[in-house]
């Protein structure tokens, strides 16, 4: 029952303020210890226990990322161009270092199954691919980028 109330907890105080789905995805992996693969939050221990918190952490990142590696690649591709504009570093810079560290990565939960694992990883490429396209960066700089008119060439 902990877990459940943390889980809206969580959805409801927390996940709310992202309004896609991408960037709950990078907050809940960073959330995740990287030496256990255990997950803390200091305000959802603080009111519930240590053990739902990490629980209710852990399938929120599940059901965040599998919604995910199932959606569109035109969604997909939408919200890591969302992501990438919303921080204050060049979008060059940003893809390029993406693709060197492959930071992405770390943002498939720890039990999650292989086949999945690399279709997420495969689209991220993609979607970087795309983002980096000049016929999109050219229009970045007119009008808005749209993923769909790159998906349907």
């Amino acid at each position: 029952m902990d877990v459940e109330a943390a889980q809206q907890d969580l959805k409801n105080r927390t996940l709310a303020r992202f309004d896609y789905d991408f960037a709950k995805l990078i907050y809940l992996s960073s959330l995740r210890d990287f030496s256990t693969g255990k997950y803390y939050h200091h305000g959802l221990a603080h009111s519930f226990s240590e053990s739902a918190a990490s629980a209710a952490l852990t399938i929120s990142h599940q059901r965040v990322f599998y919604d995910l590696s199932s959606a569109p690649l035109e969604s997909l591709v939408a919200q890591i161009e969302r992501f990438i504009h919303s921080s204050p570093e060049d979008c060059e810079e940003i893809l390029r270092a993406w693709e060197k560290l492959e930071v992405y990565r770390v943002t498939v939960p720890c039990d999650c199954d292989e086949l999945t694992a690399a279709l997420f990883r495969s689209n991220v490429k993609i979607a970087m691919a795309l983002l980096k396209s000049p016929r999109l960066i050219q229009e970045e700089k007119h009008p808005p980028a749209s993923p769909r008119l790159l998906l349907d060439q």
